[in-house]
């Protein structure tokens, strides 16, 4: 494929929902890597991450007909099918994986996030982001970066603390402090 031309994830879902076993190996030679990364993130060991994006992409195959464009980017979805089933890994592992505080924070924020994510229309969702943005545009950049690194790439707080060389426990404090003004933003 052209770098010029960018994937079109939506019609390759569309394309999986017809039965196309090629729309399913595109999504995956383009985006297997990173939802590897995805679920490794989470679940912190490789053959069991391997597992998560194995079962992930058999429920993408099986529900690509349930993707719905207007409530949301492809990839997105993709991202999202990646994401929960590495969780629910975890809840089910909970006797074998120890989580630490943090894990257990970011299990609760998922938790949370799908539960709001389900009650809401595609219009509620719209008005929702655009209130976010601008909430996160009231935070200083370096606790907007933290929060962003950890919600969306799904770095872990030593991961950020690498990536943005600043002490530990300042990194947990930011996210911390930075999650609690977003929530009064949003409240």
């Amino acid at each position: 494929m052209p770098a010029t031309d960018p994937f079109d994830h939506d019609a390759a879902l569309a394309a999986c929902a017809r039965g196309d076993r090629q729309a399913l190996a595109q999504i995956y030679g383009l985006e297997g890597r990173y939802l590897l990364g995805v679920a490794l993130r989470i679940v912190r060991q490789r053959q069991s991450a391997e597992d998560v994006l194995h079962d992930a992409f058999v429920s993408i195959w099986q529900r690509a007909g349930s993707f719905d464009p207007a409530r949301g980017a492809g990839r997105g979805w993709i991202y999202s099918v990646v994401r929960h089933a590495a969780l629910n890994w975890v809840r089910s592992h909970a006797r074998e994986v120890p989580v630490d505080e943090e894990g257990q924070a970011a299990l609760e924020n998922e938790v949370a996030l799908a539960r709001h994510a389900t009650q809401l229309d595609p219009a509620e969702t719209r008005v929702d982001l655009g209130r976010l943005e601008a909430c996160l545009e009231r935070l200083e950049a370096e606790r907007r970066e933290c929060i962003v690194l950890a919600y969306l790439d799904g770095c872990s707080h030593g991961e950020i603390a690498q990536r943005t060389q600043k002490p530990l426990g300042t990194v947990k404090s930011w996210i911390q402090r930075g999650m609690r003004s977003l929530r009064e933003c949003m409240a």
